[in-house]
């Protein structure tokens, strides 16, 4: 009756999973923004919505560029498909908009409002970023946009930098002369990682293909592997901390190599070639099961965008010891095309999309 009950349960659910696609009114104040009403990269469409209009407690950008994630593509193909019964809708998406990372300038703040004014410019991260404009609060993931890098640039930051930022300095605890593994130096997360570990005094190996040794050795790493003519995995260092953007190995091949008493940190979201029904969590599983009985430490992260973590990502390059990588930018049109070269899952740095 309980297995019954779920199926019933499950039916129903999945056939009332719909969005408010065709039942909303033609704009009164329109703007550009990317709507998917079904799953998948096809549905992805540049339409005309309701310009948003900032409550009290926030303020209303203009976007300058927003930049493409795994984390985009995840929701528009609703894989894996546990997400899709984690609410973010059966059968169709709940959430129509797309994209999370932004960059541009405040055309207007809230009365409760301090912290920005018309005419800053700023970045950070909101849901439906691939827009003309976006509604922020004040006190969330947003700052102000340093001078000495563009608006295309900022725009890459929000995930990919906090997400480095945070798996080694709150998960992996990275001190001074510790020896840090990067896998998938070349990548967003990874070139942001390579540059972070070297600015914490790190001894820092990044793991990359042939075409992309010269980058990342250019980021600041002492070591570069190239993975087409050597495993890493199978070589004799041993490292402190593990950053793992590409789980290509198994974690007892990981755990070889790692120290004693080290880290190994596996950046959530997965990718393409995952298991569509479960994608990057049996991984997590298994470290979770791990972890209690053994002196290294496994685990998972994904970003918790904040205010504090983008100032200090700002700081860092304001004073140059960060600085974005971009591969390509596309035109708010192109995103499609934008998010369709992110899955071959070659980039170099970034995707940005320029919104004019």
């Amino acid at each position: 009756m309980i297995l019954l009950a779920l199926l019933v349960w499950f039916q129903i659910a999945y056939w009332t999973s719909t969005n408010d696609c065709g039942r909303t009114a033609t704009p009164k104040n329109p703007m550009k923004a990317i709507t998917y009403c079904d799953y998948g990269l096809a549905n992805l469409k540049l339409e005309e919505i309701e310009k948003p209009i900032p409550n009290d407690d926030q303020i209303l950008v203009k976007v300058r560029a927003a930049s493409v994630n795994p984390y985009d593509w995840h929701f528009i193909e609703g894989t894996p498909k546990i997400m899709r019964m984690m609410g973010v809708g059966l059968r169709k998406p709940k959430d129509t908009r797309l994209g999370v990372d932004f960059a541009g300038t405040v055309e207007a703040v809230g009365k409760n409002v301090t912290q920005f004014k018309p005419g800053d410019d700023v970045f950070g991260g909101k849901g439906g970023a691939f827009a003309e404009y976006v509604c922020r609060r004040a006190d969330g993931a947003v700052a102000l946009k340093p001078a000495n890098i563009t608006f295309e640039e900022a725009a890459s930051v929000n995930i990919a930098g906090i997400t480095a930022l945070q798996g080694l300095r709150d998960k992996g605890k990275v001190q001074p002369g510790q020896k840090v593994l990067i896998n998938g130096a070349s990548g967003g997360v990874g070139t942001f990682a390579v540059q972070i570990a070297k600015s914490f005094g790190a001894d820092v190996t990044g793991v990359c293909s042939t075409r992309n040794v010269d980058l990342v050795r250019s980021l600041g790493a002492d070591h570069v592997i190239d993975y087409t003519k050597e495993d890493f995995a199978k070589g004799e260092q041993h490292y402190d901390v593990i950053l793992d953007n590409v789980p290509n190995h198994s974690l007892s091949e990981c755990r070889r190599i790692l120290n004693p008493n080290g880290k190994y940190v596996l950046i959530g979201g997965g990718g393409p070639n995952d298991s569509r029904w479960v994608g990057p969590f049996g991984r997590v599983i298994k470290t979770m099961l791990l972890s209690p009985f053994m002196s290294q430490k496994m685990g998972m992260m994904m970003a918790d965008a904040n205010h504090n973590d983008l100032t200090v990502l700002a700081d860092m390059m304001q004073s140059g010891k960060l600085k974005p990588v971009l591969d390509r930018t596309y035109k708010l049109s192109e995103v499609p095309a934008a998010i369709a070269y992110l899955e071959e899952g070659h980039a170099r740095g970034k995707v940005v999309i320029t919104v004019e």
